[in-house]
């Protein structure tokens, strides 16, 4: 919960900071979502849900480069503990666990991917950030299709 509330709130960051304000805000309420499918993943297995504190978030940068490199971190850093919980989940015979980690591997192989395009894409453009607004638009900024397999979120009024 706390890495992907944290993530929402770097996002947010990046968004302020760059040309790309779309591309992160929408990534933002991403993360935002999957923090609160795992809240709704505790709630509805009556586990105590202890809702954390985020650490601060990188606020400034000396280039364009740098939100995209610390989305790219970020998402790996993520990848990792989205791994070792599923291994822990597995070890430990949790297999309704393993199972709701399931679609957060899978979601992290295309932030992870998706992020590593946006890196390579700015580092092609150089100081041409108008080349990757456009790439961004074009290729990046499509409508999110609902996802059968996502966990369910947690809503008020559910």
């Amino acid at each position: 919960m706390r890495n992907e509330f944290a993530a929402s709130q770097q996002y947010v960051a990046v968004a302020v900071y760059s040309q790309l304000a779309g591309r992160f805000y929408r990534q933002a309420a991403e993360e935002r979502g999957h923090a609160m499918m795992i809240i709704q993943y505790f709630v509805d297995n009556t586990l105590e849900v202890t809702v954390p504190g985020i650490p601060d978030v990188v606020t400034q940068f000396d280039s364009v480069r740098a939100p995209v490199e610390i989305a790219l971190e970020w998402e790996r850093a993520v990848t990792d503990q989205i791994r070792t919980l599923a291994r822990t989940a597995r070890d430990s015979g949790d297999y309704l666990g393993e199972q709701f980690m399931q679609w957060f591997l899978k979601e992290q192989v295309e932030e992870v991917a998706s992020m590593h395009t946006l890196l390579t894409i700015v580092d092609r453009a150089g100081d041409n950030l108008f080349n990757v607004e456009n790439f961004v638009a074009r290729e990046m900024s499509g409508v999110a299709r609902a996802d059968s397999t996502a966990p369910k979120q947690a809503y008020a009024d559910d």
